[in-house]
């Protein structure tokens, strides 16, 4: 019975990146003698045990035999006779086979060190083909690792558009799609995740509404990058810049979907495109079973983007009404959300990537000086039920008409 380290903190440790967490393999163990050392078993599919101190969680080596199409397709096989070498070979990527002895001496059976030294994701054998969730995680690691150089192998990428060609990712739940996209939304450059699926074919299977923007033009006199999925990766990556919410980047992300359903004719002009990117997000949310909260967002943002960039042009009262409507003042933090999401629009422009953006500001403060209200001064007038209603909605709207005057 041998215990390694595998995996992604081996992989981290080596390019000198914070380790999250550990995983185990053991080889020459059964479930029963596992169970005899405290450990608890939690795997359903293949054993998989619980450190009785540490937590962290040990599999035994197991090999998988493809037996239907889809990433459920698998059987798994867990005996003591099953190496090491046979355990890492089922894994994805080079880099992500690479095991430590009790000893810290790394055992590399396929290359990974040389991928990492020369920043390659490289998929370690014909099996990658058999699973389409490894499309989405080498995307997914395309986007984690861009920093720092990573690519993905010429070979690794034509095996990708097979599986793509093949139908392979038709098979692919919802839940399991949403899973990979929102880890993928954390990452350092999450433009990077969606390139490498356009690269392979993928985006336009799974997600349409997002593939359909390149090539859309926009004017160029306030879009100087002029494409529009360009912008779109630009607007994705100035989220992942000012938030770490991953909600706030997926409403960067689909806040312009109405443009690619523009009719040709209208080019590079997008009449109401706001209404139909509403339209749009709400069925691909839908479609991915996105969490509501995200879902929402989401939807605000595309709606009403147009109305924050004009925010210095409206009237006091489509300001109290655009309040109304983004619930600011039963939902700030979402209001917050969405003026952040509309700053990532604004600086996902060339030439703009450092520009300010007192629109948020400015709405900011009207939020602010309309809930500055004294109730009790009113009720106190003998104000109560709808009279108190607006006699509050007045008084907000005098006071963001007294800001308007101050900013001048």
């Amino acid at each position: 019975m041998k215990t390694y380290l595998v995996g992604g903190a081996v992989r981290d440790r080596l390019l000198e990146l914070p380790v999250k967490e550990h995983d185990w393999v053991v080889v020459g163990a059964t479930p029963e003698e596992m169970k005899a050392q405290g450990f608890r078993q939690v795997g359903r599919d293949f054993p998989v045990f619980l450190h009785p101190e540490t937590h962290e969680e040990y599999a035994l080596a197991r090999t998988e035999r493809k037996t239907a199409p889809g990433y459920h397709g698998f059987e798994c096989h867990a005996d003591p006779g099953v190496t090491l070498e046979e355990d890492l070979q089922r894994r994805d990527l080079t880099i992500n086979a690479l095991a430590e002895d009790e000893h810290g001496n790394i055992i590399d059976y396929y290359g990974g060190q040389q991928d990492l030294q020369d920043r390659v994701l490289r998929h370690i054998s014909k099996h990658f083909a058999e699973d389409p969730v490894r499309i989405l995680r080498v995307a997914r690691f395309a986007a984690r690792f861009d920093a720092l150089g990573f690519r993905v192998a010429d070979e690794t990428l034509e095996l990708m558009q097979r599986m793509v060609d093949n139908g392979e990712v038709d098979a692919l739940v919802p839940e399991r799609v949403w899973q990979e996209l929102y880890k993928a939304l954390g990452e350092d450059r999450p433009s990077a995740f969606f390139e490498t699926l356009r690269a392979c074919g993928a985006l336009k299977q799974l997600f349409p509404e997002i593939d359909r923007l390149w090539g859309v033009p926009q004017p160029e006199q306030w879009h100087p990058e002029i494409d529009t999925g360009v912008h779109t990766m630009m607007v994705l990556d100035a989220a992942a810049r000012i938030s770490d919410k991953p909600g706030v980047r997926f409403a960067a992300l689909t806040h312009d979907l109405g443009k690619g359903t523009t009719p040709k004719e209208e080019w590079p002009r997008h009449i109401a495109h706001e209404a139909r990117s509403e339209n749009l997000v709400a069925n691909l949310c839908n479609r991915l079973k996105a969490p509501r909260d995200v879902a929402e967002l989401a939807r605000i943002v595309a709606k009403y983007h147009g109305d924050c960039h004009k925010a210095f042009e409206l009237r006091s009262g489509t300001i109290l009404k655009l309040l109304h409507s983004l619930d600011a003042y039963r939902r700030p933090e979402r209001f917050e959300d969405f003026l952040i999401a509309c700053e990532a629009d604004h600086l996902g422009r060339t030439g703009y990537e450092q520009e300010p953006y007192p629109q948020a500001d400015f709405l900011r403060q009207a939020l602010s000086v309309s809930r500055d209200i004294d109730v009790n001064k009113l009720r106190a007038q003998g104000l109560e039920g709808q009279a108190l209603g607006e006699a509050i909605e007045r008084q907000r709207l005098s006071n963001i008409e007294a800001l308007g005057k101050e900013r001048g």
